[in-house]
């Protein structure tokens, strides 16, 4: 027997297609009629699944930050200088890049409007506290050059690692391991001491 009608939506696909709209088209720009239009579906189903607009968002941006904090969590846990905790956590951080791009993407892109985006800000801030410290601490130990402020630094290394969402497409090329090395490569031959 064949099923008839549209083909139902679980959660993870709707709210992939969520992501994928509020990427092209902003996430204030984009009602849910719209979404509901994308998908071919009622905005009664759309909120079988979630509550809000928000609701979708607060989602994605979590599944962006819970990977994130996931490698930082790691990293922190991991025995060694912090020159190698950093450079796990670098790695790491671009491999949840790679693999959870949509969703990286629109959490590099929310600028507090809505408080949903206002907590994910606040989450990021957190993140950045945390590479802070290891660069710190790298410092401390003589890994990573003095001479430049380690809020400075963590900020370039995250701005190097978030420029990937501008250019980076997973279809052939270089998967997360290349690009981890290659960032890597860049970053702490220049940060290193000699």
């Amino acid at each position: 027997m064949t099923r008839r009608g549209r083909p139902g939506y679980d959660l993870e696909s709707l709210l992939a297609v969520a992501v994928k709209l509020f990427n092209e088209r902003g996430y204030e720009a984009t009602s849910m009629e719209e979404l509901s239009r994308k998908l071919g579906i009622t905005k009664s189903a759309i909120y079988y699944h979630v509550a809000s607009k928000d609701e979708l968002l607060r989602l994605a941006v979590d599944r962006a930050l819970d990977g994130l904090f996931t490698v930082a969590d790691e990293a922190t846990a991991i025995e060694g200088p912090a020159i190698d905790r950093l450079e796990f956590l670098i790695r790491g951080s671009i491999k949840v890049l790679v693999d959870r791009l949509p969703f990286v993407t629109l959490l590099l892109r929310v600028r507090g409007n809505t408080k949903v985006e206002r907590a994910a800000l606040a989450r990021r801030r957190e993140f950045d506290q945390l590479v802070t410290e290891l660069v710190k601490q790298a410092e401390a130990e003589g890994d990573v050059r003095q001479d430049i402020d380690p809020s400075v630094t963590a900020r370039l290394l995250f701005g190097t690692v978030n420029s990937l969402i501008e250019w980076y497409r997973p279809r052939g090329g270089l998967g997360s391991a290349e690009l981890a090395d290659a960032v890597c490569a860049i970053a702490f031959d220049g940060l290193r001491t000699r």
